[in-house]
């Protein structure tokens, strides 16, 4: 009997990690495994999901994949880490994959095809999250008109067209779309992108609300869409291209020393996002005084701060953020920026 595996896509922030967290919270049991997929250096979704609190998750349930998309490196990473997941003593019950919010996920669906590992696993379904307030203001639409218009009205929605496609491509792929942070809309927002959401996706995906990812596990974790077998009737922007890497991407992490005031790294991080046109920031600061340590993460404008957890013992208290933009950052005003 093949183990079932879960690909979670969507764009940087839409709460990709806080639905896993949430199906660990709510796995009723099974043993499910996870493959992390980051864009930057840092490890942070994996340190996020390690620091849920819940006993059973640690480092040997949780594999990281860093520095690039999974579907650039499924020849050398991707595989033999879904083959060393299987022949485990005790192979898990579900596989969940947390693509990064750059990757295209048709390359990823096909790599289960590969012999080594077709005869094993099968692809449950393709899941993807999507951020309901971005989607309502806009940023990626495949409207070209209301795009420009939103342009004309706000500068921090000025990204251009390689945004749009890998948004596209995740929806396209998707055997479920999530339509996450459903709290921040007002009811009449909601369906209207809901309903475009609907005439965006393949006939019978279903669109979910949610909010804060909470969804019962046995819908996102029980498609049997078995994806792989007809992959290729997905359409995708990117269908030819010899390649798929992500040149229209960069990240870099910004060292920092102890942090006294976090508003004021708050006001430079926003400095930062509108000036420099930052897609993505977050990280972990140590902040003086305090034993805990202080989570950072940005989608754009919206920047989220909290105390996680204590600092370990013996802990590297490391303060350090990734920047995650498209190609041509001025990474050294932005590191002057964020350094004070």
């Amino acid at each position: 009997m093949k183990i079932p595996a879960t690909v979670i896509t969507g764009f940087l922030g839409a709460g990709k990690t806080t639905l896993i967290r949430h199906l660990l919270g709510n796995a009723d049991g099974a043993r499910l495994a996870l493959i992390i997929n980051e864009f930057g250096d840092l490890g942070i979704d994996k340190e996020l999901i390690i620091g849920c609190g819940f006993e059973d998750c640690d480092d040997s349930r949780v594999i990281e994949l860093a520095n690039g998309c999974i579907c650039c490196t499924v020849a050398d990473d991707f595989l033999p880490t879904i083959e060393a997941l299987l022949d485990r003593p005790d192979p898990p019950d579900h596989i969940i994959i947390e693509a990064s919010g750059l990757a295209l996920p048709k390359p990823l669906v096909k790599a289960f095809n590969w012999p080594e590992v077709r005869s094993r696993v099968t692809v449950d379904g393709v899941v993807a999250v999507i951020d309901a307030p971005a989607v309502r203001a806009g940023l990626f639409a495949s409207d070209v008109s209301a795009v420009q218009d939103a342009r004309e009205s706000d500068p921090m929605l000025d990204h251009d067209k390689p945004l749009a496609e890998v948004f596209e491509d995740q929806l396209m792929c998707a055997d479920m779309v999530l339509l996450n942070k459903s709290d921040l809309l007002d009811a009449g927002d909601l369906e209207s992108v809901r309903a475009d959401l609907v005439r965006s996706v393949q006939a019978g995906v279903k669109v979910v609300v949610t909010r804060h990812g909470a969804i019962d596990a046995r819908v996102v974790l029980g498609i049997g869409a078995a994806a792989e077998d007809h992959i290729d009737t997905r359409p995708s922007h990117h269908d030819g291209d010899d390649d798929h890497d992500h040149d229209d991407f960069e990240s870099f992490v910004v060292e920092l020393a102890c942090v006294d005031d976090p508003q004021s790294l708050h006001d430079s991080i926003a400095h930062v996002v509108k000036t420099f046109d930052v897609l993505r920031t977050k990280g972990f600061v140590e902040v003086t005084g305090k034993d805990m340590r202080h989570v950072v993460q940005a989608v754009g404008p919206r920047i989220e701060r909290y105390y996680d957890r204590p600092w370990g013992q013996g802990e590297d208290r490391r303060s350090a953020l990734v920047v995650i933009g498209e190609t041509g950052l001025d990474r050294a005003a932005i590191e002057r920026t964020l350094k004070g």
